[in-house]
């Protein structure tokens, strides 16, 4: 499985999102620190979970980064982070 993949399926098990949205953006940094040959080096998701509601949003980080540790501390060298609790707007 690729690491799109991979970040997707763990993040519906740990927060069961409303919405999930994972997208590889690595072309976007060719010859940037971090990209390499074949991408899967930087990702944007925005994600809506019950799970975030009440939280801040360096809450609600933390807690995407927890469930994806291996991936970041892997192959993956940044990662966008759009997180909201069902209802709220943008």
């Amino acid at each position: 499985m690729n690491t799109k993949g991979i970040i997707t399926n763990k993040l519906r098990e740990a927060f069961s999102p409303e919405s999930l949205d994972v997208s590889d953006e690595s072309y976007l940094h060719e010859g940037h620190a971090g990209h390499r040959p074949g991408g899967e080096t930087h990702f944007r998701l925005y994600i809506v979970s019950a799970a975030f509601k009440g939280k801040s949003r360096i809450e609600r980080h933390r807690m995407i980064n927890s469930t994806l540790a291996a991936e970041l501390g892997g192959g993956v060298h940044a990662l966008a982070i759009k997180a909201q609790a069902p209802g709220e707007a943008g």
